[in-house]
């Protein structure tokens, strides 16, 4: 989920008390700026840049991230993963006629067969009022993205009504090439379950080419009444899926991470996050929408996490080290 949680000042003034967190706050930087670490938090996009995905093409990171004021979507990028320079333009300036502008969630892209990339969005659908997935495409990775011609950017490519819309696409293409779209059913806006599903893609990216596969739901106490932000990755002969779960806007919302022997599961999902506000020990708020990206070599968890007064969402970049295929944080 992205917009701002009602209770997390509250919530932030338990966290702060209990841990003791030095101050720190957003840095103001204009469109266009290097996006500066912030030591304190750990930022290596120190302003609002809330459920990050990265495209690594050429040589380059490409960021993509929930819109903000001004901009459907936010985009930056970097030459080493550690230094990122904010866009100044929008990679998404017109949105699908199927849209209402206003909350553009958790983009996704992919190089496609045809050497084209799509921009996977959630949007509102203006027929039902529900968030949806849809397409937009460029011939470049930093964009800009515009709306598919014909049926596929006359309406969303997946977006169950009933079961509440469906946010947060990801992809994963697997070692015989074929890639695959991974959600999450938004049940949780209607007091339904939540389910991260997945499905093949056709060559192109814009359309669905074979059967829904329900991966999991949530089913761990801390996990809360949702499980969402899916990313597949495969290690040690092992699907990892990671996933964010809990309320967004509280110190509660938190990573975690499920194993499958196969693509299209089921996954077993840990008892525990693997990584929290409590876990890191104050240092990541909320930590969660996360990406798991390989560049030069090396794996990387791009994620968000709440500055201390709850007012944005700084991206956060950590090296990620494996042991067969259990993660951890460099």
């Amino acid at each position: 989920m992205r917009g701002g949680g009602a209770g997390a000042v509250l919530a932030a003034l338990g966290l702060l008390a209990a841990v003791g967190l030095t101050g720190c706050s957003g840095s103001g930087q204009g469109d266009g700026a290097d996006a500066s670490p912030s030591a304190a938090a750990g930022f290596a996009i120190d302003q609002d840049f809330a459920d990050p995905s990265v495209l690594v093409d050429g040589g380059t990171a490409y960021a993509f991230a929930t819109n903000t004021p001004g901009f459907t979507i936010r985009a930056a990028t970097s030459t080493n993963m550690t230094s990122w320079k904010l866009s100044d333009t929008d990679p998404l300036p017109v949105l699908p006629s199927w849209a209402q502008s206003g909350k553009t969630w958790a983009p996704g892209v992919a190089r496609v067969s045809d050497g084209h990339y799509v921009m996977y969005i959630t949007a509102t659908d203006a027929s039902s009022g529900r968030q949806c997935i849809g397409t937009a495409v460029s011939s470049t990775p930093g964009g800009p993205y515009a709306p598919p011609s014909g049926p596929a950017g006359a309406a969303p490519l997946v977006c169950p009504v009933d079961a509440g819309g469906a946010i947060d696409a990801s992809t994963f293409r697997d070692d015989d090439g074929r890639l695959s779209l991974v959600w999450k059913t938004d049940g949780n806006c209607c007091g339904l379950d939540t389910w991260i599903e997945l499905a093949p893609l056709s060559a192109d990216g814009l359309s669905l080419a074979g059967p829904t596969s329900r991966l999991m739901k949530q089913t761990e106490s801390w996990q809360g009444a949702l499980v969402e932000a899916p990313v597949i990755v495969k290690r040690g002969g092992q699907y990892v899926l990671f996933y964010s779960a809990n309320d967004y806007g509280t110190d509660q919302y938190a990573m975690g991470t499920a194993l499958s022997p196969t693509l299209t599961g089921s996954y077993a999902a840990s008892s525990s996050p693997f990584l929290s506000s409590a876990s890191s020990k104050g240092r990541y708020i909320g930590p969660g929408g996360q990406d798991v990206v390989t560049f030069d070599g090396r794996d990387w968890l791009v994620f968000h996490s709440w500055d201390e007064a709850y007012s944005y969402r700084g991206m956060v970049v950590r090296p990620l080290n494996w042991d067969g295929a259990t993660p951890a944080l460099g």
